[in-house]
């Protein structure tokens, strides 16, 4: 049997900038939404509908749809089985249609009598969340490369605002809401980081209320996870470890660590960060060789949100375990994981090689390697060395320490010649 081409879903897709495989990944992430589980979905799905090959997606699909361009499925060109395309449902065929459009147009008729010569209020859709969404991926990308900036925490807040603006800017359905309110946390959770990140603390805690808020609003378990393990992290570099686990705790006891086993090994691994901190060596050792587990047991298909994929991987692992052991004072094992840290970051982990190399040289120094130790502190870029809260303490602090071990030496002159150029560059 011939097929028809699905014209009125080509044409959606022209008017809103969809690509196949733009649509694809929309309607994957309404699925997660509405299932709890991903879509699997790609390009080659969306030109099946579009060819007319798949006249009738499956229910969990078409409602996706529905979810992400505000219209029904018949709406946007699908037939249900048993019809043909050339004899298209009338209103009086499709219930469900005949009831939007009565209910709209009674919703129409009454705005109009309420305020003569006003436009209607526009329908805010998934396509609203979606490029909010786009704007989120920009913004954790700017977080990798610099980390920290005040400039950073003041952009993600205000597409915290955007997103909350949109609640009232016109009719949505409940599932656009909540991922509004979605939207809205995780922009307000990199505010909260950035500012952790660039040692201001009491902003942080401000973005953190506000951002706990919203998720609970939105029902996210996700960025619930990422909001209380942001709290348990900024409460480990404040020096209170007994607030940093309980926190921590929390992001733990979310069912989504019992769902995916990242969620796990992140929750574990940044447990075992705040033990080293507290001094606990046994529970440090114990709680990274269940993150490494966990890490292990996890499916890398599964879908994850974009933050998580950014930055948790094996590199992050041993970048906590640096951290822990430092902490310790077990400076072998702290330079060990900071090699095996260094040799995995991805290219855009511009602030954590930083942070890593710094450490780096501080577990080098402790061990009295003092000529690499200064070597690998005149590694860290300029910007990161002058521009990053916690980079540039570190390296005030290893400057402090290298004096104090070699007061006078060549590598102390050239540490100081160094470190004098970066202050003339900032």
């Amino acid at each position: 049997m011939d097929t028809a081409r699905n014209v009125a879903l080509e044409a959606w897709m022209a008017e809103h900038g969809h690509s196949s495989n733009s649509l694809a990944e929309a309607v994957n992430r309404a699925q997660e939404r509405l299932t709890g589980r991903p879509g699997g979905h790609d390009g080659s799905s969306v030109r099946a509908w579009k060819s007319g090959r798949i006249r009738w997606p499956k229910s969990a699909t078409r409602k996706a749809l529905e979810d992400v361009t505000g219209l029904s499925a018949t709406a946007l060109g699908f037939v249900p089985r048993g019809r043909t395309p050339s004899t298209p449902a009338s209103p009086q065929e499709d219930p469900d249609m005949k009831r939007r459009t009565l209910v709209g147009g009674i919703a129409a008729a009454a705005a109009a009598a309420a305020a003569p010569g006003t436009v209607a209020p526009r329908r805010i859709g998934m396509s609203d969340v979606d490029r909010l969404q786009h704007r989120f991926a920009e913004i954790i990308a700017s977080d990798h490369r610099h980390g920290g900036q005040p400039g950073i925490e003041q952009r993600a807040a205000a597409l915290a605002d955007e997103a909350l603006n949109l609640q009232n800017a016109g009719s949505a359905t409940q599932r656009v809401r909540n991922s509004l309110y979605a939207c809205a946390a995780s922009f307000r959770s990199s505010a909260m980081w950035a500012a952790i990140d660039g040692r201001r603390y009491d902003d942080a805690k401000a973005h953190m209320r506000e951002a706990q808020a919203l998720a609970e609003m939105a029902g996210d378990q996700a960025i619930k996870f990422r909001i209380w393990s942001h709290a348990g992290a900024m409460y480990r570099h404040m020096g209170r470890p007994a607030d940093a686990l309980a926190a921590n705790d929390v992001a733990r006891g979310l069912h989504i660590t019992r769902r995916d086993p990242m969620f796990a090994s992140l929750g574990l691994a940044r447990q075992a960060a705040i033990h080293g901190a507290a001094q606990d060596r046994t529970g440090t050792r114990r709680a990274f060789d269940q993150a490494q587990d966990a890490m292990d047991r996890a499916d890398p298909e599964d879908y994850r949100p974009v933050w998580m994929l950014a930055f948790y991987d094996q590199a992050e692992l041993h970048s906590l375990a640096l951290s822990a052991h430092l902490s310790l004072g077990d400076y072998p094992a702290a330079e060990f994981h900071a090699h095996r840290c260094l040799s995995a970051l991805r290219p855009h982990m511009v602030r954590s090689r930083a942070i890593t190399t710094t450490r780096l040289a501080h577990a080098q120094l402790a061990q009295g390697e003092v000529e690499a130790a200064t070597l690998t502190a005149m590694k860290v870029p300029a910007d990161a060395a002058t521009r990053h809260a916690r980079v540039s303490r570190m390296l005030q602090e290893f400057g402090a320490a290298l004096r104090a071990t070699a007061p006078g030496s060549p590598p102390v002159e050239t540490w100081t010649e160094h470190a004098a150029a970066w202050r003339t560059t900032a």
